[in-house]
């Protein structure tokens, strides 16, 4: 597949960009600063600089392709919008191209269900994660209430906490509601995750949780 990669100079972003590689697809990293990629990659990338906020100029970056995943982060832990600004425009760049697939990184945190153990659900997420991700955290669920009023092939994958451990090769899944056992997501997991369901029309208009 031809595939348009957002936040590849990030953990995630650039573990897409190896794995995807990997798999045999062709791979366009859209990024403000070319020269923040890997220079094991750069050869073997096609690099389109631009505005991430900016819904013209990543246009080249995204049309043609067949898919877009969004890896976009945000390292400050006060107000930001550089979830919702970046998925507005890349989603406004995707309608103009005729581009439909698109996957996004959420945070497993942000949301608590019956599928959390009840520690978890009532003390762990509402009063301390939610607590000090909560701008990161607002801005994420405000870049999903865009993604789902865009009428493209979305599917919004949620981690745990993130870690650089590698992949583990048994990573667990689960659609529209959060996982037990287990807090904790590598990098690695969570983009083979990404990567597996680009071609998978049922995880389309769905939340999936991943956990290592």
């Amino acid at each position: 597949m031809r595939l348009a990669v957002f936040g590849a100079t990030g953990g995630i972003g650039r573990e897409l960009l190896r794995q995807g590689l990997g798999r045999g697809h062709e791979i366009t990293a859209v990024v403000r600063d070319g020269s923040r990629l890997p220079g094991d990659l750069r050869g073997r990338i096609d690099v389109v600089e631009a505005d991430v906020m900016d819904p013209a100029a990543i246009a080249p970056g995204v049309k043609g392709r067949d898919a877009v995943l969004v890896a976009l982060g945000s390292r400050e832990r006060g107000p930001t919008t550089v979830h919702s600004g970046g998925v507005a425009a890349v989603t406004e760049a995707m309608r103009g191209a005729g581009v439909r697939r698109v996957l996004t990184v959420g945070a497993a945190g942000m949301v608590a269900d019956a599928g959390d153990d009840p520690f978890t659900r009532y003390v762990v997420k509402p009063l301390v994660v939610q607590r000090l991700f909560r701008h990161s955290y607002a801005d994420l669920a405000a870049s999903e209430e865009l993604l789902r009023r865009s009428g493209l092939d979305w599917t919004i994958v949620r981690p745990g906490r993130l870690t650089d451990a590698g992949p583990t090769g048994r990573y667990r899944t689960s659609r529209d509601r959060n996982l037990r056992g287990g807090h904790s997501t590598t990098r690695a997991d969570a983009a083979d995750c990404m990567l597996s369901l680009l071609d998978d029309p049922a995880s389309a208009g769905h939340v999936v949780y991943v956990l290592s």
